[in-house]
């Protein structure tokens, strides 16, 4: 190339780069407003995001209860469940156990306790006349998750009255309301046999409030002794345990009264208690 074919080239460079570079800044300059755009969209998506989160604790907040609540329970301590009944009481139904009970172990005798005495009256060659008295107190606390103390109270005793009238190898059983012992209660009388001899059993089972009392009491015959009456037997049976819920509601403060004639339903409860067991025993 010569000299001057350089120089007339050179001579066009500037014009051609200059329009080179026009549509390369043209694209520069179409770019800024694509990058305000996502940014200011990038910025609403932010704000937008805030007040969604706002609203949602906000109705969070609103939506929020109370924690839950129950009444309390009426009676909350036990009385010590060897001193339930008096020495005449005790007198009357174990005379030979020499007024002291066994207590029942427990992990919390304020909510369960127990207290057993046994009789033997040996009679020589006649025989001996046995007894047997064991008295069971367990007590139910409201608790939000399952309840009303006394409504637990209630449905342990229906299931207790159930299993008493339910025990294996039991014949003749009958169950009848007891009047004027807490709130409600129910004895259970049966006949059992056993290897020593033939057992009259009486059973009663009260509730006084959010407090279910148990109380057994059987009595046999032994070595050619007469059995007792069960009539008898039962008589004492409900005595003792009038005076065990008595207790129970003295411990609590609440007076000396041996407790209130049962409910309406709860004479119902026991009378269909009663043909249940008729009808088994039939």
């Amino acid at each position: 190339m010569s000299e001057g074919t350089m120089q007339r080239t050179a001579q066009r460079d500037p014009s051609d780069q200059r329009a080179r570079r026009l549509p390369r800044a043209l694209v520069c300059a179409a770019a800024v407003p694509a990058m305000l755009i996502a940014a200011g969209c990038s910025s609403d998506s932010g704000s937008g995001s805030d007040e969604a989160g706002k609203d949602s604790a906000a109705s969070a907040s609103a939506s929020a209860s109370p924690s839950p609540t129950v009444q309390a329970a009426a009676y909350d301590k036990l009385p010590d469940s060897c001193d339930v009944l008096s020495k005449d009481t005790l007198g009357d139904l174990v005379p030979k156990s020499g007024k002291s009970g066994k207590e029942g172990s427990s992990d919390d005798t304020a909510t369960r306790a127990s207290c057993s005495w046994s009789s033997l009256e040996n009679n020589g060659v006649d025989g001996s006349q046995f007894r047997w008295l064991n008295v069971s107190l367990l007590r139910f606390e409201s608790d939000v998750t399952r309840g009303e103390g006394d409504k637990l109270a209630q449905e342990y005793y229906a299931k207790q009255v159930g299993d008493v009238q339910a025990v294996d190898g039991a014949k003749n059983v009958k169950s009848e309301p007891v009047a004027g012992t807490g709130d409600e209660a129910t004895l259970v009388r049966y006949d059992l046999k056993k290897k020593e001899g033939a057992f009259k059993q009486q059973t009663v089972v009260a509730r006084v409030e959010n407090v279910v009392i148990t109380l057994d009491y059987n009595g046999a015959g032994l070595a050619g002794e007469k059995t007792p009456s069960a009539d008898t037997l039962a008589k004492l049976a409900e005595k003792a345990a009038k005076e065990a819920v008595a207790a129970v509601t003295e411990a609590n403060g609440s007076g000396t009264s041996t407790g209130k004639a049962p409910s309406a339903s709860a004479s119902e409860s026991a009378s269909k208690s009663s043909s249940k067991a008729s009808s088994q025993s039939s």
